[in-house]
């Protein structure tokens, strides 16, 4: 797995229940390499048109995805796969009742309920957007992940500054956090002190 996680697209579903007990699906995909989530997206009713089309907004000719890891759910049908194989991806289907095969995908859905669903009663399909939005953004922008050495997915472009290897602010620097869906979780970063 290590040679082509680069190449590598984990997929899969979960249920979120709104505060009208209406049960909305959201379809994940992640880079394997990066642990970046790609795409996601919200539906009442996934079929497995909807799911291929999801999949032709991720996948372009300029990007080296090879492989795709999906289960054997029903929304993931031959159509699926043959769209799948159209544009040139291999499709790797996980065993029977064999969640760690798509350990990868299985985790940031574990991570999405743990870190932002679980700590909030969505209204609405619109609702679920607004928070996924704002997370899937502090996920792979301002969340560390252990499995990158606490990397992140998307690291800022910023000027470098001197740190000290002490783990000390540097002269004229302060650390200032930035709220994440009210509070629920922070981002922090060095700004420079006003004189």
């Amino acid at each position: 797995m290590r040679n082509h996680a680069q190449s590598v697209l984990a997929s899969d579903f979960l249920v979120v229940v709104t505060a009208t007990f209406r049960l909305l699906h959201v379809f994940v995909v992640l880079k394997v390499g990066t642990r970046r989530i790609v795409h996601w997206n919200v539906t009442v009713h996934p079929t497995a048109d909807w799911t291929a089309q999801q999949f032709r907004m991720i996948v372009r000719g300029d990007q080296a995805y090879r492989f795709v890891i999906h289960d054997r759910d029903t929304i993931d049908s031959d159509g699926v796969d043959r769209t799948l194989g159209a544009m040139g991806l291999t499709v790797l289907k996980t065993p029977v009742r064999a969640p760690q095969a798509n350990a990868f995908c299985e985790r940031v859905i574990g991570t999405i309920r743990r870190e932002c669903l679980d700590f909030m009663i969505p209204i609405s399909e619109r609702h679920v957007r607004v928070i996924l939005r704002e997370w899937v953004r502090h996920y792979n922008r301002g969340r560390p992940h252990a499995s990158l050495g606490s990397g992140i997915p998307d690291r800022p472009v910023r000027e470098s500054i001197g740190g000290s290897p002490d783990q000390r602010l540097p002269q004229g620097y302060r650390v200032a956090a930035a709220q994440i869906l009210g509070g629920l979780h922070h981002e922090y970063r060095l700004e420079k002190q006003a004189a």
